[in-house]
């Protein structure tokens, strides 16, 4: 039976009652699905949003709305020191040492393709290689499939085991004088499995390889330390973690971001611009080109708030117990495996039902009001180690509850009694 990580940190009884009093915080899951009450099982793709983020940018466009950084008038100033404050926050968010170092983008993955294109661009040459992991989504794969082929550089693969851990050894095996950099998820979106993130930078910057870490998985749930995990490049998305979608945040090491030149070309990445050359701004607004999701970073900005209101350690404990709880009642159907069973999981419960498509249990859960994600996750090669064409997943927050998996656990029993 796969088991849940234990979370790190103590939470107090008082930490763990707020928690469990935060689900009328979020007014979408207040509807009803199909005549039955929503149970929201899909958290990894996207999460719910607490109404004081939703205020929090109906106030920006009801009383701030102006562009940033150019306008001096009374509006343009107020919506920069609200944006810019957000860059603060993000910076203790995690813990990073400079706000220089925090760069805005559309999400984890546009960080990820400035980082393939920039860093990518400046560093690495044919011939020279760089790592991946087997369970990776596609956007950090993909990215760096193209710079491989339009640099004739290499792509290799740290392989993972059955329970989907990665193979440390192989790892330590397979990092070279060639390898340039190494890209690798901190938590699985499609497993659940928390990687060793301190111990696989260790290793690589024993040989002077930086390490960038995919952290949208990882942020909500998981208290974040940039400088003792010691990564050069840690990217993730507000929407996973109860923020807006179309806003994310690239933590960059600042002698990195110093020698990277810009990823895209436009205003407000520039100090002077002539037909003979361009001078570019400094950090971080060097890669930061053209007018941002100024909404969507006050949003993310509330999230964070938020965040802090409720301790990251009481989190893990509740994700911890419900994916406890959800493993030991789905083990009790018959057919059921579980894909990913690592000894450090988050929240994520991916299984099949024998004789049963994936693609055919989620309508049968939605028409009980449970919503799961179906399919191959962004995550092929996941799908191919395992021998799967997809997994039906279910991913949890801080708004979940047992009664929900219950109703969830009752819905794939409605499964069988349709299809099995």
């Amino acid at each position: 039976m796969t088991t849940a990580s234990a979370p790190t940190g103590v939470a107090s009884f008082h930490d763990i009652l707020r928690i469990a009093g935060c689900r009328h915080h979020f007014p979408l899951l207040r509807q009803l699905v199909n005549g039955k009450p929503l149970v929201y099982f899909d958290n990894a793709a996207t999460s719910q949003k607490p109404q004081v983020v939703i205020d929090a940018m109906v106030r920006y466009y009801e009383t701030e709305n102006s562009n940033i950084h150019r306008g001096v008038h009374y509006l343009s100033e107020r919506a920069t020191q609200a944006y810019e404050g957000v860059r603060t926050k993000v910076r203790d968010f995690m813990h990073a040492e400079d706000q220089r170092e925090i760069v805005f983008v559309r999400g984890a993955t546009e960080a990820i393709n400035l980082v393939a294109h920039s860093f990518g661009r400046r560093y690495v040459h044919a011939g020279d290689e760089i790592l991946v992991s087997e369970m990776e989504h596609h956007s950090n794969i993909v990215p760096w499939q193209i710079l491989c082929e339009e640099l004739g550089a290499t792509l290799k693969v740290i392989p993972m085991n059955d329970r989907g851990e990665l193979l440390v050894e192989e790892y330590e095996r397979l990092l070279s004088e060639k390898t340039k950099i190494v890209a690798v998820t901190h938590v699985s979106n499609a497993l659940g499995t928390v990687n060793p993130i301190k111990e696989l930078v260790a290793r690589a910057h024993a040989r002077g390889i930086p390490v960038l870490v995919d952290g949208a998985q990882a942020v909500p749930h998981i208290r974040v330390d940039v400088q003792d995990l010691d990564c050069d490049f840690y990217a993730f998305s507000a929407h996973k973690m109860f923020g807006p979608t179309g806003v994310g945040v690239l933590y960059g090491k600042r002698k990195w971001l110093e020698e990277m030149p810009p990823y895209q070309g436009g205003g407000d990445m520039i100090k002077s611009v002539t037909f003979e050359k361009t001078t570019y701004n400094d950090l971080p607004y060097k890669f930061e080109a053209g007018t941002p999701n100024i909404g969507g970073g006050i949003g993310l900005g509330a999230a964070i708030d938020y965040l802090h209101e409720i301790d990251l350690n009481a989190i893990q404990q509740l994700e911890h117990d419900l994916l406890f709880y959800a493993t030991e009642k789905i083990l009790t159907i018959p057919g059921v495996r579980i894909i990913g069973t690592a000894q450090q999981k988050a929240g994520v419960l991916s299984f099949t039902m024998q004789g049963i498509h994936p693609h055919d249990i989620g309508p049968i859960l939605d028409l009980e009001g449970v919503a799961i994600r179906t399919g191959h996750h962004c995550a092929q090669p996941v799908m191919k180690h395992f021998g799967v064409p997809a997994t039906a997943r279910a991913s949890f927050a801080l708004y979940n509850t047992k009664e929900e998996v219950d109703a969830f656990i009752k819905a794939l029993h409605k499964v069988i009694e349709v299809l099995g």
